[in-house]
């Protein structure tokens, strides 16, 4: 395995520190499939990394052990939380925080002798997943995509469903905090099909962000995307994943996706969110499962790789356009 630093962004006020991880047999005249990991919703640094768990230098190294080289980087919320919310004002998206970089991410990789650039994939976790087809079709290019716990579902209505389900399972002062934060959260969050944009960027959310950067979820829905999206992909979940739920999820995926043969699912029974083994039932636990030293299953990793390299002998696709914006 050869690990190299990188930028993503050089040169522009964003530059993210990050790493390419290379299979050691990689080199100008035995190009390697690879793959850009984009991490889920909120702050988080180049492996993902929670508490005791970091699941995507799991999955970097896991992959570089079996020939297909990755990208990772810190998230622009990460390393330049206060500036990028500054800079963005009320009108704070994913495309500021996630997309952009994810398409300069994929630039390196193709830009790179030791990668196959027909053979550049991205692989999302959580909100990363959900995003993954809007992604392609705003100039990812794939050649093909790996939900991880993703959502055909807006981020909001996700929110909403996990706060409700606070208010009914916390316990304790924790459980009184986050019930407290849940009820104010709760009506902003069902608003959102009723606002317009200037109504939610005036709408104050925690974290800096306005309720925009959830109205921006609805202003671009995924099954949209879903319809029009012709690359292969590969929609994997844990049975026991506390925060994105096989039902309605992962269901609503094999529904709306149902008799495309080019889309691959997998369940794992017993696994959570990160793909590890789960200890909790209830969204009020859901933080205490990376208080667990463990890491992504090696199973898990030998099922992307194995689809990745299942691909290698199909012709790529090209990307559509972006569905909600025409032009």
């Amino acid at each position: 395995m050869i690990e190299e630093k990188i930028i993503v962004g050089e040169g522009t006020q964003w530059a993210l520190n990050g790493l390419l991880t290379l299979p050691g047999s990689a080199s100008n005249n035995s190009p390697v499939p690879a793959v850009v990991l984009v991490q889920g919703s909120g702050t988080s640094d180049m492996d993902s990394h929670i508490k005791k768990v970091r699941p995507f230098k799991d999955i970097a190294e896991g992959l570089a052990q079996r020939g297909i080289a990755t990208i990772r980087y810190n998230k622009r919320s990460f390393q330049y939380a206060r500036k990028m919310i500054k800079a963005a004002g009320n009108s704070l998206t994913v495309k500021e925080e996630v997309i952009d970089d994810v398409l300069l991410a994929a630039s390196i990789l193709r830009n790179d002798p030791r990668i196959n650039p027909q053979q550049v994939y991205m692989a999302g976790l959580s909100m990363g997943g959900a995003l993954a087809l809007r992604i392609n079709a705003e100039g990812g290019n794939f050649a093909g995509l790996i939900i991880m716990a993703g959502s055909p579902r807006s981020l909001g209505t996700i929110m909403l469903d996990q706060a409700h389900e606070q208010l009914q399972t916390g316990k304790g002062i924790m459980g009184w905090i986050v019930k407290r934060v849940a009820s104010k959260m709760i009506p902003k969050l069902e608003s959102l099909g009723s606002i317009t944009d200037e109504e939610a960027k005036a709408t104050k959310m925690s974290g800096g962000t306005t309720l925009y950067y959830f109205k921006d979820f609805e202003n671009h829905p995924v099954p949209a995307y879903l319809e029009k999206t012709t690359v292969p992909m590969l929609i994997i979940q844990g049975e026991r994943d506390l925060q994105v739920k096989v039902d309605p999820d992962f269901k609503l995926y094999k529904e709306l996706l149902a008799g495309r043969d080019d889309v691959t699912f997998k369940l794992y029974e017993g696994l959570n969110h990160a793909f590890m083994t789960a200890h909790y039932d209830t969204i009020a636990d859901a933080l205490k499962e990376f208080n667990h030293e463990q890491h992504v299953k090696d199973y898990v990793i030998d099922d992307i790789a194995n689809w990745i390299s299942a691909q290698a002998t199909q012709p790529v696709q090209p990307a559509q356009s972006d569905p909600s914006n025409p032009s």
